[in-house]
């Protein structure tokens, strides 16, 4: 256990790591775990924030009691009602039926739904601004509805100038991996709170007032230090603009033929000075597509027609984009038809769901198998792109 995370030793990090979970949500991989993060405030008064998920309980309350050292908690204070963040609420109301539980209307009025019934604990429902008086520290409480769920709300602590920030600023990964934030903040920020721009926008606005030197998420490490790059990170994300300058080749190939098509203008645009990711979507991780697409100010499709429409893989990937409130960037698209190419007609038509997309007019149109017409054509719509 991390026995403290701020120089006062009032504050206590009480999360886990669980490294057994193969897929967060039932559809993110996480092949180095994920954490859930919980902490212990003890001051006058004591405050529990967060518990973690059911497959974390004992190893949670174990830790819970080790910082307590014998006494009784005051409050528990809810942040969020997802079941891996409230997951051990349950356990713990049974062990210290006194604990008040502190959140949200929303958050209060979720607790029967799922657990039932209400603890027999006594509840206090608090708004925006309110505060919590423990001592020497206060939370200070700031709603954050539909970042991601509405119940969400943060908590400032004034006196050592931490946010408490729910799912905000988590990471994918357990503590104990060695990892760059970027990467797995990218693929967890977009394709869990991607769609919630605006709310995310509004909450950014409000940490601006705040004194803030130590984020607290409930996924992922601790922040400290320099907090600016992760506040840019969540600006950039959050309004839907591109992080850089580069371009997504996202292909989906029934016999390997696109799947070369989509090699061949990858390399031309790198050939031109591009950064280019290219990736199988019969085979990656779709969540790390969508973070890719994301993260790039271009994007190109490449697609074999099947069955009248496109070849699944890429519709897959398009309603995942779409989910997302994938926008602002520009696409081409090359497709494949042996007899009636038809995959271009498709994800143009799953594009026009998406706002503020620009679609290039130059498609490439594949017969089958590359042949050399088709290679000029690709270097053409290489181009293209780059000069988008």
């Amino acid at each position: 256990m991390l026995k403290t995370i701020l120089h006062s030793e009032q504050i206590f990090y009480v999360g886990a790591d669980d490294k057994t979970l193969d897929l967060f949500e039932s559809q993110y991989p996480v092949p180095d775990g994920v954490s859930y993060n919980a902490y212990v405030i003890r001051d006058e008064k004591t405050a529990l924030l967060d518990t973690v998920d059911p497959r974390a309980t004992d190893q949670w309350l174990e830790q819970v009691t080790e910082v307590l050292d014998g006494t009784a908690p005051d409050y528990l204070v809810i942040s969020h009602m997802e079941p891996d963040h409230a997951g051990s609420i349950r356990a713990v109301t049974e062990r210290y039926p006194d604990m008040t539980l502190v959140g949200s209307a929303k958050a209060l009025g979720m607790l029967p739904q799922f657990l039932g019934d209400m603890p027999g604990n006594p509840t206090r429902t608090v708004k925006e601004g309110e505060t919590l008086e423990l001592g020497s520290h206060t939370l200070h409480f700031v709603m954050a509805p539909m970042v991601h769920w509405p119940e969400v709300m943060v908590c400032y602590e004034s006196g050592e100038k931490v946010l408490f920030s729910a799912d905000a600023f988590g990471k994918f990964g357990a503590l104990d991996t060695d990892q760059p934030w970027t990467d797995e903040a990218r693929r967890y920020y977009l394709n869990i709170v991607g769609k919630y721009g605006a709310p995310v926008q509004t909450l950014l606005k409000k940490a601006a007032k705040l004194d803030i030197r130590t984020i607290c998420p409930l996924h992922g490490p601790v922040l400290t230090g320099d907090l600016a790059p992760y506040l840019e990170k969540y600006q950039t994300w959050s309004s839907y603009a591109p992080e850089e300058k580069g371009v997504l080749v996202a292909y989906a190939s029934i016999h390997g033929n696109t799947a070369q098509a989509a090699a061949l203008l990858a390399e031309q645009l790198k050939a031109l000075g591009e950064t280019v990711v290219l990736l199988d979507l019969s085979r990656c991780d779709m969540a790390e597509a969508v973070a890719q697409a994301f993260r790039f100010d271009r994007t190109v499709l490449a697609a074999a027609s099947y069955d009248g429409g496109v070849f699944l893989p890429m519709e897959e990937f398009l309603l995942h984009l779409q989910y997302k409130a994938f926008q602002k960037r520009t696409i081409a698209l090359v497709e494949n038809g042996s007899w009636a190419p038809c995959a271009a007609k498709k994800m143009r038509t799953l594009l026009d769901t998406m706002k503020d997309l620009t679609v290039l007019e130059q498609t490439v149109t594949i017969r089958s198998a590359v042949k050399p017409g088709d290679e000029s054509a690709l270097l053409a719509l290489a181009d293209a792109v780059h000069q988008a």
